[in-house]
């Protein structure tokens, strides 16, 4: 079983040595490798059971610790990062030849990003090299939220857990990019939309859901629970499956009567969106642990991170 705790320096030379380190960021737990270690990256893919075709995400500890691996350059993506980073934002780059196409999936371009979490950030600075880290979970699963969902879920894959404690964001970061000249989304997250635009021009979406990503997190199927799980208006899936043992993911409250849902997990009672996004795996992963047999989701507000968790909860039911 991994080693749990907060040593850096640990973390550090397991991950010189070629092993994988599960590191805590504001967003979700990732699993990382050097991304110069050919070997430890297939190690990342082998241990997710994650297919080479969904691109990685490079992390770092500053914007000058980019530039040898990917352009970035003045313009609407940069004024992102000097405003948003460290935090929820990962920028789609085109990536100079240090970057291996492993990481790409063969692609001509790179997601990175700068984590806000104080021992990740640290880890970076003392290896002065980037990580390369997709969530820490086997592929397509729920993401993970606290150490323990690591080590329960990949257990002695991972040579030790950097423990952060809960993630402040517990979504994935927002991917953005540049195409045909036009500011694109290609991923929600933990970044909304309107804090993008209150910097940057009009964004559009570029969300793909098929088997051919332009960026990490962009599978149709993806962040699912293993029980059958089903998204949209509450009263209507409370009647369709009412002979069933049900799990209800609300927003704030549930207020049909006349039904009683075996579980009820409320994203946030007093209906705080940054609330929800933090305990919306978590409790994805408390109803996939139940005894029910589906999960019902409510549809939250299409607006700011609502969009985000709107769309985790479309690709978990897919």
């Amino acid at each position: 079983m991994s080693l749990i705790g907060k040593n850096t320096t640990l973390a550090a030379q397991f991950l010189r040595e070629g092993k994988l380190v599960a590191i805590p960021t504001e967003t979700v737990y990732g699993l990382a490798a050097l991304a110069s270690d050919q070997k430890a990256l297939l190690s990342v893919f082998e241990a997710k059971k994650r297919p080479s075709f969904d691109p990685l995400i490079l992390h770092f500890h500053s914007i000058e610790a980019i530039q040898p691996y990917a352009e970035l350059k003045d313009g609407p993506l940069l004024k992102l990062a000097q405003r948003f980073w460290p935090g929820p934002l990962s920028l789609l780059l085109p990536k100079t030849p240090l970057v291996s196409d492993l990481v790409t999936s063969g692609l001509e371009k790179v997601a990175v990003r700068i984590p806000d979490q104080a021992l990740t950030l640290g880890l970076l600075k003392e290896l002065n090299a980037p990580l390369a880290a997709p969530s820490a979970n086997p592929f397509g699963y729920i993401s993970p939220t606290k150490a323990e969902h690591v080590r329960k879920q990949l257990g002695d894959k991972v040579a030790y857990i950097l423990d952060g404690g809960d993630c402040e964001v517990g979504l994935e970061s927002t991917i953005v990019g540049m195409e045909g000249g036009k500011l694109c989304v290609y991923r929600l997250g933990g970044l909304s939309l309107e804090e993008i635009e209150s910097v940057c021009e009009k964004v559009e979406l570029r969300l793909n859901v098929s088997s051919n990503p332009k960026a990490p997190g962009q599978l149709k199927s993806h962040y699912a629970p293993k029980k059958p799980l089903f998204f949209g208006n509450l009263s209507e899936l409370v009647h369709v499956h009412q002979h069933k043992k049900q799990s209800i993911i609300c927003f704030g409250g549930y207020k049909n009567s006349n039904e009683k849902p075996n579980q009820l997990f409320n994203l946030s009672p007093d209906q705080d969106i940054k609330e929800a996004a933090m305990n919306l795996f978590a409790m994805l992963r408390a109803a996939d642990e139940s005894d029910t047999e589906v999960i019902l989701a409510q549809k939250l507000p299409d607006t700011g991170l609502g969009r985000a968790i709107n769309d985790r909860l479309k690709r978990a039911s897919a």
